[in-house]
């Protein structure tokens, strides 16, 4: 999973992506300090896979991982050129999601850019929000206009193309009208045709409400932080207040500190674990878990699943030889003590390939090729 970190010049994006990696990516108040993307892997903090760890003692225990990429900062015009902003729309294409930082606090002393690098305007993290959006329905506009001209081409030799014509141009109209392609309602196989053409506006979007630390603690009071929650509320979107900064503090704390530290500010979970959260449930996403002495294992796959595709993330060869998945809950192995016993009651099961895999699955695959 690969997510794009998003935003204005200096709305904390470096300075959370640096939180949630510790990559050391540079972070200072002055627009595009932030030229190439920073590219971060971080492991998906898991204690099933740690409880598994203890069990077997493997020789390597593996986690899933996500990657976050920090993009230079996005200003109005972008999709035209103006602040390298072509080049920062290519890295976002390459994102399955995107974590759009907002800034949700005043502070004299950090510019708040918009269009101009050189002037400072007020906080308005709707007005910010409309200003990044519009810039990649533009960039998606074009694409799709030259989706229609081809797909007109196509239809003097195969009317099969007309449809796909139609689409497109409903969706160009759409779009011009400043809406996002994945506000466009359609059916099922139109959004499929849509979803080809890799578009930046159809992207699934969590809005990372950026506060400083009295905001994050009185959030209800945070007038910025209510705008964006309204917002994501009536998108769909998923919205998380988050302080890039307090961020920075935790990630420099390990066990007891870091928990004392996060108590005090009274949350019970870092904010990189709860944009975990809000990434798989966004895109879908749940994790299965392989076992044994040689490795303990993580792995990621999209709800819904089929146990012969789920293998196939293990290995092509495990897919196409697949025999059967040896299953059991981890649930009911913890109930048990063991897979041993879990086996003795009946609860590991033998499935097929009509089988979905459920999230929190400890898997053996038995497969001939």
């Amino acid at each position: 999973m690969k997510l794009g970190i998003v935003g204005l010049p200096n709305v904390g994006k470096s300075t959370l992506f640096n939180a949630i990696t510790n990559a050391g990516a540079e972070s200072a108040n002055y627009p595009f300090c932030t030229i190439d993307p920073n590219v971060g892997m971080v492991a998906v903090p898991d204690g099933r896979l740690d409880k598994l760890a203890e069990m077997y003692d493997p020789d390597k225990k593996t986690p899933a991982v996500i990657e976050f990429v920090d993009i230079a900062g996005l200003v109005k015009g972008a999709s035209k050129g103006a602040g390298l902003g072509n080049k920062f729309l290519a890295n976002i294409r390459e994102t399955d999601a995107i974590v759009h930082v907002v800034r949700c606090f005043d502070d004299e002393n950090i510019m708040h850019v918009v269009a101009d690098a050189g002037t400072s305007v007020p906080v308005d993290p709707l007005g910010d929000i409309e200003a990044i959006d519009l810039e990649l329905i533009m960039a998606d506009l074009e694409m799709v206009n030259r989706r229609v001209e081809k797909a007109q081409k196509a239809a003097k030799g195969d009317r099969k193309f007309l449809h796909e014509a139609e689409v497109f141009q409903a969706l160009a109209r759409h779009l011009d009208a400043g809406k996002s392609a994945r506000t466009y309602a359609c059916s099922d196989e139109d959004m499929a045709l849509i979803a080809t053409s890799d578009l930046l506006s159809l992207k699934p979007v969590i809005y990372a409400a950026n506060t400083d630390e009295e905001g994050f603690t009185h959030l209800e009071e945070n007038r910025y932080y209510r705008q964006v929650r309204q917002l994501a509320e009536a998108e769909g979107a998923q919205v998380l207040p988050i302080c890039a900064k307090l961020e920075q503090d935790v990630a420099e704390l390990e066990g007891e500190e870091r928990q004392m530290f996060l108590e005090e500010l009274g949350v019970t979970e870092s904010g990189l674990d709860r944009l975990i959260q809000c990434s798989y449930a966004l895109l879908g996403l749940i994790s299965f878990l392989t076992y044994g002495k040689d490795e303990c294992r993580a792995w990621t796959i999209k709800k819904g699943t089929k146990a012969p595709q789920a293998a196939g993330k293990i290995h092509t060869d495990i897919e196409r030889g697949f025999i059967r998945a040896e299953v059991i809950a981890y649930e009911d192995m913890m109930k048990c003590g063991s897979v041993a016993a879990a086996k003795e009651k009946g609860l590991l099961r033998s499935e097929g390939k009509e089988y979905v895999v459920q999230d929190g699955d400890m898997i053996y695959f038995r497969f001939n090729v």
